[in-house]
């Protein structure tokens, strides 16, 4: 039996902490000072991880390779498998015509200026993917959509990515919060209603935001309608959703709203022409069925969203389900901080979101008389996309893991607990560094859930809100996470300048979750006023 220290640099909490972080300055320093590709620098900050767990926290060599081993094979099923579906699903909408469809009917029905398209595309429609499928598909399939509009490519990821951090404590049906509340003991319903309590603010603000860096503060006074509808509904209803209805529709409720307002107020009003905001569509591409109704461009993703709500009410996730503990981890290491052995199952869903993407793409052909070369065509690109996409994603979450059971995460986790008064600022970085680490909400909330429960009862805080702000400030480390970066990336011509991606998402990452911070602290001085 492994024990994890969390301590081991001379006692110090301090110096520990600093031990624990090298891995993470080393991902970051190569990613976004030293300009190297995403696999290159979390190849290199593996590297920097297995030394320190083997020589400063003295994890057994075999635990190490198991660690690693189980982060690298979840990385592969769910995580890539999800994104790489979404990512074929999108390759067949071009392939098959769908998305010049798409492209039409955004042509007849939106202003031809780029910056509705941000917020309508960006912001709307990468929340409703989001809260589909996640795990990076969101960015790569709307930023796909804006460079086709004419946007840089670095442009378009930059901005997509700050966008996801509205829905992402939502995505996937509410996942995150779910998990959450199994790892707390809090009522999952009580912690989306505060997650939903915390995250609106943000939302309401988030079109302003973006459109501020991206096209001046002249036009945000030009264009400020639009944005308040966007924001606002999405807000609004992301508020209400999640405290008076159902979490786990949060997200799909709130960017159809959204989407559906901001169209709708763009029949009555649009701003006023701007010729170097114009969009310019590639002709790359030609429609197939160029007199087909053009909505159908939606049809793919209409599919994709009718399938998993009810793939998910009939539970059909479950079918052939089955947990294997992984040989020779499982229950071998021991975590200090919690006193409890650490669990290390591996949970198979062969019909998981990510089948139910795959089974859409396959309905959506089918429906829509795709035929199997092109079917093919469309494999052959996501998998020549996606490769160094899934190589990046490994290599993050096999780091992840490892500083998870040898204990560098907690010993972290572990100094911001200790904080004191400090915890306030702490208490959202800790979501934001499991996020960037392992590239998901619900992996952030898994590992430090219940530490900021423990932490914000010996402070005297509300548990309820400091699990809370665990789960949205990581949704701020997840535009800088390797793993979102690395699919946003491989459908773009941007492969190997995941740093300059970094260095473009990396201040406002840290502007948000200091927003958040603020919001946090609001929010529990009116509750103790109000006690």
């Amino acid at each position: 039996m492994y024990v994890q220290q969390l301590t081991p640099v001379m006692g110090s909490v301090s110096l520990s902490c600093l031990a624990a972080a090298t891995p993470i300055i080393v991902a970051l320093f190569c990613m976004g000072v030293m300009k190297w590709a995403a696999w290159k620098s979390t190849f290199l900050a593996m590297i920097a991880g297995v030394l320190i767990a083997l020589f400063i926290w003295h994890m057994p060599l075999k635990l190490a390779a198991l660690s690693i081993s189980y982060g690298v094979t979840f990385s592969l099923f769910p995580v890539m498998w999800i994104a790489l579906t979404a990512i074929l699903l999108f390759n067949l909408t071009i392939v098959s015509g769908y998305f010049d469809t798409l492209r039409a009917w955004i042509t007849a029905n939106l202003p031809e200026d780029r910056r509705i398209l941000l917020v309508v595309i960006g912001f709307c429609f990468g929340a409703l993917l989001e809260g589909i499928a996640g795990f990076g598909s969101p960015v790569a399939v709307t930023s796909s959509l804006l460079i086709a509009a004419g946007f840089a490519p670095l442009e378009a990821l930059t901005y997509v990515l700050i966008f996801d951090t509205a829905p992402v404590a939502f995505g996937g049906l509410g996942i995150p919060v779910t998990v959450l509340g199994s790892v707390t003991g809090l009522p999952a319903s009580e912690l989306g209603a505060v997650i939903g309590h915390l995250l609106p603010p943000i939302a309401l603000i988030l079109p302003f935001y973006v459109m501020a860096f991206y096209a001046g503060a002249k036009s945000v006074r030009a264009i400020w309608p639009v944005l308040l509808v966007a924001g606002a509904s999405f807000a609004f209803c992301q508020f209400f959703v999640s405290n008076f209805l159902s979490y786990s529709l949060t997200d799909i409720a709130s960017s159809t709203v959204s989407l559906v307002a901001t169209v709708a107020f763009l029949k009555f009003w649009q701003p006023r022409p701007d010729r170097s905001f114009n969009i310019s569509w590639s002709d790359s591409q030609t429609p197939a069925h160029p007199a087909r109704a053009l909505w159908r461009g939606w049809l793919p993703w209409i599919i994709v969203t009718c399938v998993i709500i009810g793939w998910d009410m009939l539970k059909l996730n479950t079918i052939m389900a089955f947990s294997i503990p992984w040989p020779g981890l499982h229950k071998n290491v021991h975590i200090s901080l919690y006193n409890t052995d650490y669990a290390a199952i591996w949970k198979f869903e062969p019909f998981g979101t990510g089948t139910a993407i795959f089974i859409s793409g396959i309905l959506f052909s089918v429906f829509c008389r795709i035929s199997p070369r092109k079917y093919v065509e469309a494999v052959i690109i996501t998998l020549r996309q996606g490769w160094i996409a899934v190589v990046s994603v490994a290599l993050t979450l096999g780091l992840a893991y490892l500083m998870n059971y040898s204990g560098m995460t907690y010993t972290l986790g572990f100094g911001a607990a200790s904080s004191g008064p400090f915890f306030y600022v702490l208490s959202v970085l800790l979501g934001w560094v499991a996020v960037f680490l392992t590239g998901s909400d619900t992996s952030g909330n898994a590992l430090f859930g219940n530490l900021q429960v423990s932490a914000a009862r010996s402070l005297h805080l509300n548990p309820l809100l400091f699990a809370a702000a665990n789960s949205a400030g990581g949704v701020m480390g997840k535009m800088i996470s390797p793993q979102n970066i690395a699919t946003g990336v491989a459908v773009t011509n941007l492969k190997g300048r995941e740093g300059d991606v970094l260095r473009k998402t990396w201040a406002h990452s840290i502007a948000l979750s200091m927003l958040l911070v603020v919001i946090v602290i609001v929010y529990q001085w009116l509750g103790t006023l109000l006690h």
